[in-house]
């Protein structure tokens, strides 16, 4: 449970960070009144998605206490107490915090990656940007050192200064091929053989993480070799021994299936190289297996390059370090991506096969997760990548809602977390407001009014963010 103390030595960071920014000072609140700290604080007249599935309530009521929804339902149906402070909402819409199951945290700072980024500071910079995008729960999926713990408790202590954390320890990749990273020996095993890889999980579970990461795939053949099948087979016996659960990045059909019959519990990322099949399906089902399908990585190794509208918004550019916006506007760097047709092609087909694959999947039943691989390099973006994720799954055949539910609720089960992802009497008072309807237009989702994390408005519009 969390608890409250004094600000943390992250805390305390953050703030200095934000003092130093080179941004105007922020504008007064977009609602009638700054909520205050404690007692209880009613948000009325609302639009409703709370992350069950089901159409949107039109005129809803939160009562907040603490850091806990207290009531949720339409007003008429909800009492306000006496010395409630009430916050008009009318004209505008309340959904769920977004919970990512895919990131990666410390691993970019600018247009650089790899070693040497994972610092309190950049770390800092990274969870406060997530959470300025609605983003309140998040899994650092790999590359995670001892400092990961620290800020992790950090984090959950105190009032909220960035997007709650949960990591899956190092990861474990192959030697001398997947994932092609350059990361310091405390952040990535490479075990060699079965004995080394169950070390390895011991290691990994002494620090209790939320999943156990591997890396199976050889990137579109970019690398020599894969995992073999005998040490992830090992991984994820010795992992389901010490209670711990395996994530597996993929990208080819038969290495899904075989990690599905070995046991693996989450696929990382969806399948591109051919449609899923029969087979597939029914082996997941049975199984309960989850799949994230990360739809934005194949298309970030081209899309600034092709400079989408997106790219002229503030909603964008306010994710984007100055380094990189510059990157963004040389026309070499323009060039080099856009006449490499090799990688335009590859790229473009594996953005549609995923899109087709996540459809026939959701379809079909199977356990949906959220995540983008955001983090993992320069060019996906913190937090303007998991909604650039969402306008993807609307685009693969999902209605917005059932996009948003998946980015909650289901996000939130896939982690056994059962105190977030909607919106009801119990939960976690984590929630976005925006302006306009999402269940009609997924863009509307850009549109933040305000993000409240535990209870507490945290942030404002992403106008007001510098990163």
């Amino acid at each position: 449970m969390l608890r409250s103390r004094s600000m943390s030595p992250l805390f305390v960071l953050v703030l200095g960070l934000f003092a130093c920014a080179h941004h105007a000072p922020e504008p007064p609140r977009p609602l009638e009144e700054s909520p205050r700290r404690g007692g209880v604080q009613v948000l009325k007249g609302a639009r409703l998605i709370d992350g069950r599935g089901g159409a949107p309530i039109e005129d809803a009521t939160l009562v907040v206490e603490g850091w806990t929804l207290k009531a949720v339902g339409p007003s008429d149906a909800v009492p306000v107490p006496a010395s409630a402070q009430v916050i008009d909402l009318r004209g505008r819409t309340v959904l769920p915090g977004l919970v990512v199951n895919h990131a990666h945290l410390g691993m970019v700072d600018g247009t650089d990656s790899g070693t040497g980024h994972y610092t309190r500071e950049n770390v800092a910079r990274q969870v406060r940007q997530y959470e300025a995008y609605g983003v309140t729960t998040l899994v650092s999926l790999g590359f995670n050192p001892a400092l990961f713990q620290q800020l992790q408790k950090e984090l959950e202590e105190g009032p909220p200064h960035g997007t709650d954390i949960l990591g899956a320890d190092r990861g474990m990749g192959v030697p001398s091929a997947a994932p092609p990273v350059n990361v310091g020996e405390d952040q990535l095993y490479r075990p060699r053989t079965v004995d080394e890889a169950r070390v390895a999980v011991r290691e990994t579970a002494s620090r209790h993480p939320a999943l156990v990461k591997i890396w199976v795939d050889d990137f579109h053949g970019t690398m020599p070799a894969k995992m073999s099948p005998e040490v992830y087979a090992a991984i994820i016996d010795e992992a389901h021994r010490q209670g711990l659960r395996v994530a597996a990045h993929v990208y080819y059909l038969e290495d899904a299936k075989r990690l599905l019959r070995d046991g693996v519990d989450v696929l990382a990322h969806g399948v591109r190289d051919v449609p899923v099949d029969a087979e597939l399906i029914q082996e997941m089902k049975t199984r309960g297996t989850w799949y994230v399908p990360t739809l934005g990585l194949d298309e970030t190794f081209y899309i600034f390059a092709e400079r989408p509208p997106f790219m002229s918004t503030p909603f964008f550019q306010h994710a984007v370090q100055p380094a990189l916006a510059e990157q963004f506007e040389d026309e070499a760097w323009r060039m080099k991506v856009l006449g490499n047709a090799k990688t335009l092609v590859e790229n473009k087909a594996s953005l549609d096969m995923n899109l087709r694959n996540l459809k026939t999947l959701h379809d079909a039943g199977v356990n949906i997760g959220f995540g983008s691989d955001s983090g993992a390099n320069p060019l996906r973006i913190p937090g303007f990548a998991e909604h650039r994720e969402l306008e993807l799954m609307v685009q693969a055949g999902l209605t917005p809602v059932e996009a948003l539910t998946h980015a909650t609720r289901d996000a939130a089960a896939l982690l056994k977390l059962d105190d977030r992802g909607t919106l009801e009497p119990g939960k976690r008072a984590d929630f976005i407001i925006v302006d306009g309807n999402p269940d009609a237009d997924i863009e509307a989702v850009h549109r933040i009014v305000e993000v409240w994390h535990r209870g507490q408005r945290v942030s404002g519009r992403v106008e007001d963010f510098s990163p």
